[in-house]
């Protein structure tokens, strides 16, 4: 088992939590290692549930917050790039490697966090989670909402997803439509005896062509919508008009709309298509004009803007606690192969937090 030492610079701590590989699905080994770190610490109570490591402190503050972060990322690229490395950038010294923006950087913020601060002002709950970049239904996060929902009463969350070390509040909801077409199969050197359902997409790819985004303001914030092809399927030989196709449909809802009108409207743009809903991961409001969040901006003094993708945030803002992102790194970067982190967004991160929270 990997060994993390929380008394190392926030560097060497990312570099080490990043060279743990921890593609979703095959995160035990980095929860085994968080939770060996953690349970040294007498003023933290530590809690396992799957893969899921959930660590709290229990001083009486009138006010508990959480801190959260997942330990999974996208598959490595081939060749693998890790182990991390270092090496010099526009903005200093920037470490290089799978999982630095997305979003080990945020993980190695929050152990400091939990090793140094013994008595914060506020009662803290650190949670680290696994399966946050497949499908929501294996999501670590959402299966301990399901199972402990007493491990995550709150007044307030931090999701560390990368931001740049700025404040991104709420996030846009995201839905996945399958929309399938039926045609009649025959012989491609006789076409005009079947009918061919991949050209029956086409209308369907003509909506999606001349979309125009919405841009949305919910409590003080832009949101940015977006509609795209992500998939399409059909064909069952080079010499055979397909009788079968569909093409999957993502759309990125401001969340001024609940998942139930981001459907409705997908089943209006594409009517007459049969539409399976594959995949629905509801939105979240800002929440900024909720006391506790406005404290943790006011403390950190740093830029406020809306989240253009979904996070994890949607899930807290579902159980009535205000939530932003506020992390390391370029999300921008994340799932890249170039993926690395600025060492001062690292340093950044820890402090402003740190301050935040002594």
């Amino acid at each position: 088992m990997p060994g993390l030492d929380l008394d190392s610079d926030i560097v060497d701590l990312t570099a080490a939590i990043c060279d743990v590989e921890s593609v979703s699905g095959h995160e035990q080994a980095l929860a085994d290692a968080v939770e060996m770190a953690l349970l040294p610490y007498a003023h933290l109570q530590v809690d396992r549930v799957g893969n899921v490591v959930v660590a709290r402190t229990g001083l009486g503050r009138p006010e508990r917050v959480i801190l959260a972060g997942h330990l999974d990322t996208v598959p490595l690229t081939d060749p693998p790039n890790l182990p991390t490395r270092r090496q010099d950038g526009p903005l200093g010294e920037e470490l290089w490697g799978r999982g630095t923006v997305d979003m080990k950087g945020g993980v190695a913020v929050q152990l400091r966090l939990a090793a140094r601060l013994t008595a914060p002002t506020r009662d803290v709950t650190y949670v680290f989670y696994d399966c946050e970049e497949v499908e929501s239904v294996r999501n670590g996060l959402g299966r301990v909402i399901a199972s402990h929902p007493q491990l995550m009463d709150a007044d307030f969350a931090v999701l560390l997803e990368p931001t740049r070390a700025e404040v991104e509040g709420g996030c846009k909801g995201t839905l996945r439509v399958r929309l399938s077409a039926r045609g009649i199969a025959a012989h491609s050197g006789r076409p005009w005896l079947g009918e061919n359902a991949i050209h029956k997409l086409s209308p369907a790819l003509s909506v999606l062509a001349s979309y125009q985004a919405r841009d949305v303001d919910v409590d003080g914030l832009s949101f940015r919508e977006g509609l795209s092809a992500v998939g399409i399927e059909g064909g069952a030989g080079n010499n055979v008009i397909p009788d079968r196709a569909s093409l999957l449909v993502n759309y990125r809802f401001a969340p001024d709309l609940t998942g139930e009108q981001a459907v409705a409207q997908m089943r209006e743009l594409f009517a007459g298509y049969d539409l399976e809903v594959v995949d629905l991961a509801e939105g979240a409001r800002p929440g900024l004009d909720r006391p506790a969040a406005r404290d943790f901006v006011a403390a950190l003094g740093v830029p406020v803007v809306a989240k253009q993708g979904w996070t994890d945030v949607a899930r807290f803002s579902a159980l009535g606690v205000p939530a932003v992102n506020f992390g390391p790194g370029d999300p921008l970067l994340a799932h890249k192969d170039d993926e690395r982190v600025p060492v001062v967004q690292l340093r950044a991160a820890e402090e402003a937090l740190a301050r935040w929270l002594s």
